[in-house]
């Protein structure tokens, strides 16, 4: 699954264009290195998302299309 994608189904970004801007403009990293949001999400990835001031590290525990808002937290782990 595509990283933007990704990270508006988990619902760490709210919406999709938010999510691929972040990736544009380098905010978004997997395993240590920039990636942009067309990158292949896989089970085990690190990411980590830079907001401002604020650093977040999630593990990536699952890949899924469609999941219900109460299920969006099981899709990761924060570090």
């Amino acid at each position: 699954m595509r990283l933007d994608k990704w990270l508006k189904v988990s619902r760490l970004i709210k919406r999709r264009t938010v999510a691929n801007e972040a990736c544009d403009n380098q905010r978004v990293s997997a395993n240590g290195r920039p990636v942009k949001a067309s990158y292949d999400v896989k089970e085990g990835d690190v990411l980590e998302l830079r907001f401002g001031e604020r650093l977040t590290r999630v593990q990536v525990l699952a890949v899924a299309e469609h999941v219900g808002k109460a299920d969006a937290a099981a899709m990761y782990k924060e570090l």
